[in-house]
């Protein structure tokens, strides 16, 4: 019988520095997976009721008693979650109590590419006690940790939102009130105009009959729905304006959002998404901002092949879709400028689908000029002030 003479290779290292904790947050119970000093290789898991804080820190502190009655030492908690549903009220609450948390980005952890993969709560914690450990050896790009806003940040984000939201709820309204009556011939109804209520009463069908009384009076309460849109829309234009003048009698500087309304082309709505999805971080280089965007570029290298993917779109969606239409705009009202020259050279000489490649090219230029703008008060080359 042959003897193996290799080593028998532990999975985990056991000379651990502090308990290591991974939280799988779900709408009934919260999984608790925990690696601790002294127990070995073998990972813990415990459950708890979802939104039972009390009982979640009572589990810290039987592991760490346990580990000190294994080991003679104090060791501190370590805790990380998946970005998700539940926000990061958790990640506050495990802050204030003095527990080192963090939020991970769940993509980007790396997982096994077999088509029928097993896929547990149980498989997924012990993979982020995995991902933490590595993260904290000092492996940075085992994990994109996510930088959670603080509540201040995180609730006045809503204003743009909200309005984002109202809007598209008010296409829904119009387009299905112009629905109804072109089904009876009627095209050149608006119901976005002031005279709405009293055009409605004029209406007639396209064979010369006035509107039927059940489907007008459909419309009637279309409209009201309509009416307390357009209300609300403008309730929450009049708080992120005041939100911009706010922030620029605090600081001894113009807001953000004041500094980007400067250029022309650039109105209240785009800077204030500009600012509250996106410029109110901090970011240490151009490539950190164009990745939040989801602006970044994705390569695709191996061996002889080597061509690009398009843009990783892993980031903001809000903040990467204003910033291909600001593209388009600045065209429009910044030509002069250095950006527009380049998107003109580059595009002359083609057609087609070469413009939208571009423009989302140029959008990430432009992301990078307006963050230095804010940050640094470098005017984007050849741009143009709005006139007072």
């Amino acid at each position: 019988m042959s003897i193996d003479p290799r080593p028998t290779q532990t999975a985990i290292h056991t000379n651990l520095s502090a308990i290591f904790v991974s939280m799988e947050l779900s709408r009934s119970v919260w999984l608790i997976t925990s690696l601790s000093p002294g127990a070995g290789e073998k990972m813990s898991k415990h459950s708890v009721r979802s939104g039972d804080v009390a009982e979640l820190l009572a589990r810290f502190a039987q592991l760490k008693e346990k580990a000190r009655v294994r080991t003679g030492q104090i060791f501190p908690i370590i805790v990380i979650q998946e970005a998700g549903l539940d926000g990061f009220w958790t990640h506050r609450v495990l802050q204030r109590e003095g527990i080192e948390s963090y939020v991970v980005d769940p993509a980007s952890i790396a997982v096994s590419r077999r088509r029928r993969r097993a896929k547990t709560d149980r498989i997924d914690g012990e993979a982020l006690v995995r991902t933490l450990m590595a993260y904290k050896r000092g492996e940075p790009r085992v994990c994109a940790m996510v930088q959670a806003p603080s509540p201040q940040e995180e609730d006045r984000r809503r204003l743009v939102r909200e309005r984002k939201t109202l809007m598209v709820e008010r296409v829904a309204h119009v387009n299905r009130i112009k629905g109804l009556l072109f089904a009876q011939g009627v095209t050149d109804y608006e119901p976005l105009r002031g005279n709405r209520r009293q055009r409605l009463e004029q209406l007639m069908t396209g064979d010369g009959r006035p509107l039927p009384d059940h489907l007008k009076r459909q419309i009637s309460r279309e409209l009201d729905r309509l009416e307390l849109i357009l209300q609300q829309i403008n309730t929450v234009e009049a708080e992120r304006d005041a939100l911009f003048v706010a922030a620029a009698d605090n600081g001894q500087r113009p807001s953000p959002a004041a500094i980007l309304m400067s250029l022309k082309g650039i109105g209240t709505e785009f800077a204030g998404v500009l600012w509250l999805e996106g410029l109110f971080r901090h970011f240490d280089n151009r490539r950190q901002i164009a990745s939040y965007a989801g602006l970044a570029p994705t390569p695709w290298q191996s061996g002889s092949i080597d061509r690009e993917q398009g843009v990783s779109k892993a980031g903001n969606p809000r903040l990467r879709t204003t910033m291909i239409q600001l593209a388009w705009l600045w065209l429009r009202h910044q030509p002069q400028s250095a950006l527009a020259t380049w998107f003109r050279h580059r595009v002359e000489l083609n057609a087609g689908r070469i413009r939208r490649v571009m423009i989302v090219a140029m959008a990430r230029k432009l992301l990078i000029s307006l963050w230095r703008y804010v940050t640094l008060g470098m005017l984007p080359e050849g741009a143009a002030l709005r006139t007072a």
